[in-house]
Formats: C-alpha cells, structure tokens, sequence
C-alpha cells in the first residue's frame, strides 16, 4: 500500500510548503483538486515539483470533459519532465455543483462521458509524440511534422499513470478503466446514481475481480482509496486501511475536505502515513 495526501485549499506557496513536509514525513504522493476557477492545480504543483524529489504529484481530480486534451497534455508533459517523472493524472467526470452551471460547462452525463473518451485518445497520442489524426464527435485533431513547437513527451514510459474514476456495476464506466493504469472506485445506487458512502471492501474485491479477468494489458495496475485516518492513533487507522489493502487496494489517499484550517492539515501531514 502508498500513501498520498490531497491538499484541500491552499496557494502555490501553499502546495510546495505543504509538498516538502509530506515528503519529508514518509508520504508517497502529494495532490491537488483542479477547480473550474480557482486556485490552478498545475500551478500549484509545479510549485511542489521544485521543493521535492521524490514523492508523486498528482490531481484528485481533473474533469476532462470541460477541459482541453491538448492544453493537459501539455500541462502533464511538461511537468513530468520537470520532476522527472512524478506525475500521476486522476480523471472522471467531475462534480457538476463545482461551477460547471456558473460558467456555461456542459452538466450532460452523456456528453461529458463523450467527451472524456475522446480526450483521453487524444491525450495519450499527444503523450506518444507521433504524427497522428483523429476525428471524433466532439474533436478533430490533425498532428503533423509541422505543428508547431510540441512539447517533449512525458518522462515516464509507456505513459503517465492515468487512474479513472470507475461506477461499480456500471459495464461502460468500468470497461473504460480497463484501458488505463488506475481505478479510484464509485458504486452505484439501485436508481443509477453514485452513491455518497464509499465502496465496502467487498465492493472493492468484486471490481478487482472484473479487472483482472477483463484488462489485458500487462503494465502495473493501482486501485485507489480516499478517507480519513487519525494522525495520532497508528492502530486505529490500520484497522480502518486493512480491510481495503486486502481487498486490493494499493493506495491510500488522505483527504480532509472539511478541514479548513491549513494549521490543522499541515500537523496531519507532519504525523505522516498510517504505515
């Protein structure tokens, strides 16, 4: 099991001071949400590249559907070459009430799941760094010999981990994480909507289970949880990860979304990963 820790608020100052402590205290990653407007995530982890070494930087998570492909290729590119290969990309849909309304954003599940997919074909070309055409609904993209100034291809081989939300049982959702390096697991209601309550582990062990029989791609796989732990009772918060570490899971994302005072996040920084 790794261990990151998603930063709730904070500044690009913020990020890389918050960064280099999660570092410094045994943390395997360190993430940043990526508002519709507000603080940007790849500002802010840019920040956090050039106060760290080694830990994984990474978005919980970027809502393609309202985003350029090209413009996060470019993003994701240039900042794993910088770190030297640390990035991790989190994908999904995105929550609707986080401004896509205020701002005119597609809020169409169908649309929005579209344009994911098409995205993401259009990311990872762009990542391949070859000369490539590709005529979608949404997209139509012509890459040349000639386009102009492209970016060096990411650092990391084959790609950039990209982990994608997947809504357990849904075959369409789970299907598409089937073709990236990553599942941060939603389940579904008996009406078709996301359930609030996390997955149980044995919701975990079943989407693990139609992973492993459907992907058949040979690279490294990781299923990831997001909760909290309590920073001052090891015990206590290994019984809360167990369950899921032996459920499959292989990482552990702490997150204080309700925690507003950055006082109060940087001391559970401080006291490190439940290991």
């Amino acid at each position: 099991m790794k261990y990151g820790f998603v930063l709730p608020r904070g500044d690009a100052r913020t990020a890389a001071e918050f960064a280099r402590q999660a570092e410094k205290s045994g943390w395997d990653g360190f993430f940043v949400w990526e508002p519709v407007w507000g603080i940007d995530a790849w500002v802010c982890l840019t920040a956090a590249a050039m106060q760290t070494k080694q830990i994984k930087l990474g978005t919980m998570l970027s809502p393609v559907s309202r985003m350029r492909p090209w413009k996060l290729a470019s993003e994701t590119a240039t900042l794993d070459n910088l770190s030297n290969g640390r990035v991790i990309l989190s994908i999904g849909l995105g929550a609707i009430d986080t401004g896509f309304t205020d701002f005119g954003e597609i809020t169409d599940r169908k649309t929005r799941a579209e344009l994911l997919d098409e995205s993401l074909e259009i990311l990872t070309n762009l990542w391949a760094g070859d000369q490539f055409s590709y005529a979608g609904k949404h997209y139509q993209v012509e890459i040349t010999e000639n386009t102009f100034s492209p970016p060096s291809p990411p650092a990391q081989k084959p790609r950039i981990p990209i982990w994608v939300v997947g809504a357990w049982p849904s075959i369409k959702s789970m299907n598409r994480v089937l073709h990236y390096d990553g599942l941060i697991p939603n389940v579904m209601d008996e009406k078709g909507n996301v359930r609030m309550s996390p997955p149980t582990p044995n919701e975990i062990i079943k989407m693990k289970e139609f992973i492993e029989a459907k992907r058949d791609q040979a690279t490294p796989f990781d299923i990831i949880m997001e909760g909290q732990t309590p920073g001052d009772d090891r015990q206590g918060a290994l019984e809360i990860i167990e369950p899921y570490a032996q459920a499959g899971a292989t990482w552990w994302i702490e997150a204080h979304w309700s925690t507003p005072e950055q006082e109060k996040v940087l001391a559970r920084i401080k006291q490190g990963p439940p290991i």
